[in-house]
């Protein structure tokens, strides 16, 4: 008998677990919110372990081909010098690739075997005998085996299974925007990292004839975002970098033409469990770490954790749920602890602040510190080592 399970979220956790699932017999179904796939967003790398799980989809070339290939990221001081650079390795992983791109990779590859229904979302959860009962805002309901929220770090499904967000997040005091930008300074293949205290700029592009992709990175200072209010936000945003040099004038006023705005305040989910009874989170849902975490390459190894434990304990989720927290909990938490950093180290508060911090990654990427700088960014990613599910 095909057991069935209802996934939220179809950026890049949800299909991935889709995959998997579909490997093992399930009826997969993903319902997103959003009315056709995000494009866009920021580029995501893997490193480590988390390489294997590509190869293990059988995916690694095809992310491969749509890889950004970047090279050097230069940190620039004020006047908008070099002062020093970062290797490609350190910010770009073994392969990295656009978001949005990944996310189209892993459409294609489940959509064939599994239902996708956007435009929809998940209003109430009821756990019977049977089952979970799900309704819908807009579609029939429907009762499954199991539901996995994996609808990143504003998780409606954990919402609905374990309680407000508030709960459960703690803010790291900075916020982060991206969007897509002109390429003025026809970058090809490199990134640019620009401060002045409390305000960070990052700025990359792969082609010097296309578009670039930029981001703010800048402390909060007791400000509020309304998320959903964009011309707040692009007017917030605006002030904020009102009397910053280099090329920023230009960034803000792309800003204002922007159509693609991610903005979201820096901050760390922490549950004390994944899972309850039928329900399950992955990725952001369940463990959101923010930028430089790992985010993505754990969430994608979590989802094979996930099957393959459900596959071992032969569909008993009970059984299942508890192995998987067991194995995905160590890995998430390193990933929390190492996007600890992340505000401060692209927008250092201070004028000291920042000259250590440069003066810190001179250092590391002499040849002498290099072996402690791979170190460093394979941590996180090798904390969750991939056993051999079978699937």
């Amino acid at each position: 008998m095909s057991r069935t399970v209802l996934i939220s979220g179809a950026s890049i956790a949800g299909p991935s677990v889709a995959y998997w699932l579909n490997r093992l017999g399930w009826s997969t179904t993903v319902v997103e919110r959003a009315p056709a796939l995000r494009e866009g967003g920021q580029a995501v790398d893997f490193r480590g372990e988390q390489m294997r799980v590509l190869r293990l989809m059988g995916l690694l070339e095809e992310i491969r081909a749509h890889q950004t290939s970047m090279g050097e990221q230069h940190i620039l001081d004020e006047s908008g010098t070099r002062v020093a650079s970062l290797p490609a390795s350190m910010i770009s992983g073994e392969v990295e690739i656009q978001r949005g791109d990944l996310s189209r990779v892993l459409y294609e590859a489940t959509r064939a075997d599994t239902e996708y229904v956007f435009g929809d979302w998940i209003t109430s959860l009821t756990e019977t005998a049977a089952g979970v009962e799900v309704t819908f805002a807009h579609g029939a309901p429907r009762t499954v085996d199991l539901v996995i929220g994996a609808d990143g770090l504003h998780s409606g499904v954990r919402a609905l299974a374990f309680g407000p967000e508030s709960r459960f997040r703690t803010e790291m005091g900075y916020a982060f925007a991206g969007f897509t930008a002109p390429n003025h300074l026809r970058l090809d293949h490199t990134g640019l990292i620009y401060n002045v205290p409390g305000r960070g700029v990052t700025l990359s592009a792969q082609d010097p004839d296309g578009p670039a992709s930029a981001g703010l990175v800048f402390p909060l200072e007791g400000r509020r975002f309304e998320r959903k209010d964009e011309v707040q936000l692009k007017r917030t945003i605006a002030e904020v970098y009102a009397r910053v040099g280099w090329e920023v004038p230009r960034l803000v006023a792309a800003l204002a033409d922007a159509d693609d705005l991610y903005f979201d305040e820096l901050a760390h989910v922490y549950l004390p469990a994944y899972t309850r009874g039928r329900v399950a989170l992955v990725g952001d849902a369940g463990w959101g770490v923010g930028p430089g975490g790992g985010g993505t390459g754990l969430a994608m190894m979590a989802a094979y954790v996930l099957a393959g434990e459900l596959a071992a304990a032969g569909g008993d989720h009970a059984v299942a749920f508890g192995r998987y927290e067991a194995e995905v909990r160590p890995a998430a938490e390193a990933g929390a602890k190492q996007a600890k950093g992340t505000g401060p180290f692209l927008a250092p508060r201070t004028a000291r602040g920042l000259w250590l911090r440069n003066q810190s990654h001179r250092m590391l990427t002499t040849r002498v510190f290099s072996g402690v700088f791979d170190r460093m960014t394979l941590k996180a990613a090798n904390a969750l080592k991939v056993k051999d599910y079978g699937i």
